[in-house]
């Protein structure tokens, strides 16, 4: 790829300019590296953990043991780590019909949850949980934040579980603040301590020091082929929490009478150990990535979220453009830049479970693992690309070169 030496020196000052909020992440990332290894040795994951099994799987420790190091890298009593989940909606989707019941209601309390939810909760027809009686209340943040007096307003008897998603979907905000969303946590359970708190994870795993299940959160629900599976996990999701709670999730995904006394595996378990392992390490690549792009972007007139100098809370970055032209651009350079099917070219499309068509650019050696680089966008006003991922950071930053010489062509 061939770079104007203007692209070259903007993307070069932005990154002379980024290099003080790289030293924090590294310090977050050794933190966080030092936490794995210590779940790793806790458990004693030996050779004999990585093992294919069949059949019903029963006593395999190589899935047990996994799911124990999940739990001391969550910190919390208990968790589900399965190949089988196959996204995170799906890992979502399980855990919330493992924990409500016909009569209870869902409250949502960051705003409505991503796209491919609305139809799990309030779908027609279709096994959606309104089908079986269960019912749904939002209350939407105020400023990027918590409403709490309409979270003490809107739970009632019913309430059975609170929903909170820490990253932003579609939205033009930031993600929410781990801490914060431990305080929302104790907030609701002062109101109704026996409400379950569910957390969707997804793009949050090692971005901070702490883990949501680290400050109130029942139960943190993620995908594999995010942050945590460490560019290596090839599917899956997991399912963290409290103990009582990860039952009834477990209960859901294989039946009441088994649980996660089975699940066999037939290809081997070493991906999801070492992807777990390298996951501290390949999130801080991606939060270099999300840094750069959003200084580079910036730097040239366009607004992004998180701002320049602020703490990342998620490995997203959103940049907003001025035409729907700039942002195809953006999102097709993204492609190209990528080290597989950099020879397609992404269009809008109207793809299964999102309101708007959607344009996506993934060149990712897991299909649709956005710890990748890789960006996606509604096509609607304002037009704003999701950028996430990057398993190097050198790759991120010629992919910004690119993208930015490209852009720039179709002002």
């Amino acid at each position: 790829m061939q770079f104007d030496e203007r692209i070259i020196s903007i993307v070069n000052e932005a990154e002379e300019r980024c290099k003080s909020s790289f030293a924090k992440l590294e310090r977050v990332a050794l933190e966080n590296q030092n936490k794995v290894l210590e779940a790793f040795s806790k458990n004693n994951v030996g050779q004999r953990h990585f093992a294919q099994t069949n059949g019903y799987g029963y006593d395999d420790i190589g899935r047990d043991t996994l799911c124990k190091v999940f739990a001391d890298v969550f910190r919390c009593e208990s968790a589900i780590v399965s190949p089988l989940m196959v996204s995170g909606t799906h890992a979502l989707t399980v855990a919330l019909y493992g924990v409500l019941r016909p009569g209870d209601e869902l409250l949502a309390v960051s705003g409505a949850p991503y796209d491919t939810l609305k139809e799990v909760i309030l779908g027609d027809g279709i096994g959606s949980l309104k089908d079986f009686g269960v019912t749904y209340r939002q209350v939407d943040l105020k400023n990027g934040a918590f409403d709490y007096e309409g979270i003490k307003h809107a739970i009632n008897d019913k309430t059975k579980l609170v929903f909170v998603g820490r990253s932003r979907g579609y939205e033009w905000r930031d993600a929410l603040d781990v801490r914060e969303i431990g305080k929302m946590a104790n907030f609701v359970k002062d109101l109704k301590p026996d409400v379950v708190v569910m957390c969707d994870n997804c793009y949050g795993e090692f971005v901070d020091v702490i883990e949501p299940t680290e400050v109130g959160v029942d139960i943190a629900v993620g995908s594999l082929i995010k942050n945590i599976g460490g560019g290596i996990a090839p599917s899956g999701g997991y399912v963290a929490g409290k103990k009582s709670v990860v039952d009834q999730v477990a209960y859901r995904l294989t039946s009441p009478s088994i649980g996660m006394e089975v699940g066999s595996y037939a290809y081997g378990y070493r991906e999801f150990y070492q992807g777990l392992f390298l996951a501290p390490h390949v999130t801080l690549q991606a939060l270099k990535s999300s840094v750069l792009f959003g200084e580079v972007f910036d730097s040239v007139g366009y607004k992004t979220m998180p701002r320049p100098n602020s703490d990342c809370k998620d490995i997203i970055r959103s940049v907003m453009f001025d035409t729907k032209d700039e942002l195809i651009a953006f999102c097709r350079a993204v492609q190209k830049a990528s080290p597989v099917d950099s020879n397609v070219t992404p269009f809008p499309w109207d793809m299964p479970g999102y309101e708007h068509q959607v344009i996506m650019a993934a060149g990712t050696f897991v299909a649709g693992a956005s710890i990748e680089l890789s960006a996606d966008s509604p096509i609607k006003e304002p037009y704003i690309a999701y950028i996430q991922g990057g398993l190097t950071y050198e790759h991120a930053k010629i992919a910004a070169m690119y993208c930015l010489q490209s852009v720039l062509e179709n002002k």
